[in-house]
C-alpha cells in the first residue's frame, strides 16, 4: 500500500531566496545547506581519492630530463590535495555548525552571514564585514 504522505520536494535556490528574512536558518534552509554541503563533501572526497590513486600509480621516470618535470607535477598535485583537504575540513566544520544549530551566523559578530553569501561560499563562518576586517588585519600583519 502506498503512503498518502509525500516527501516534500527539495528546496531550490529560488525558494530559499524567496523566504522572508524572519525565516532565516529555519529547518528548511538548514536542510538545503546540509544537502548542499553533503553533496560538495561527497564530490570532493571522490576527487581526492582519485587524485591519490593517480599519485600512487605514477611510475618513476628513468630519464633524468623527465624526473624534474615529474617531480614538479607531483608537488603541484600534492599542493592541490592539501587545498582540497582544507576545504573538506571546512565543509566538516560547517556540517558541525549545522548540527549545533549555529550555521549561518557570524562567529565573530553573531549576525546572519546571509543566504547569498552562503550560496556562494557554503563554508563561510564570517559575515562580509567581519571577513573584510579579518583580511585587513592579515594585510596589516604582513606589512609589518
Amino acid at each position: 500500500m502506498r503512503s498518502l504522505t509525500r516527501e516534500p520536494l527539495p528546496m531550490t535556490e529560488q525558494d530559499l531566496l524567496a523566504q522572508p528574512p524572519a525565516d532565516y536558518m529555519n529547518e528548511a534552509q538548514q536542510g538545503f545547506f546540509r544537502e548542499l554541503l553533503l553533496t560538495q563533501r561527497h564530490e570532493l572526497q571522490a576527487r581526492i581519492e582519485g587524485e591519490f590513486l593517480v599519485l600512487r600509480e605514477q611510475e618513476p621516470n628513468s630519464d633524468p630530463a623527465d624526473v624534474g618535470s615529474a617531480e614538479e607535477q607531483r608537488q603541484w598535485q600534492l599542493r592541490l590535495l592539501e587545498r582540497e583537504k582544507k576545504l573538506l575540513d571546512k565543509i566538516d566544520d560547517a556540517l558541525e555548525l549545522l548540527a549545533r544549530g549555529e550555521y549561518g551566523w557570524c562567529r565573530e559578530t553573531g549576525e546572519p552571514i546571509g543566504l547569498q553569501r552562503l550560496l556562494l561560499r557554503p563554508t563561510a563562518a564570517l559575515c562580509i564585514e567581519a571577513k573584510e576586517r579579518e583580511e585587513l588585519r592579515e594585510r596589516h600583519k604582513r606589512a609589518i
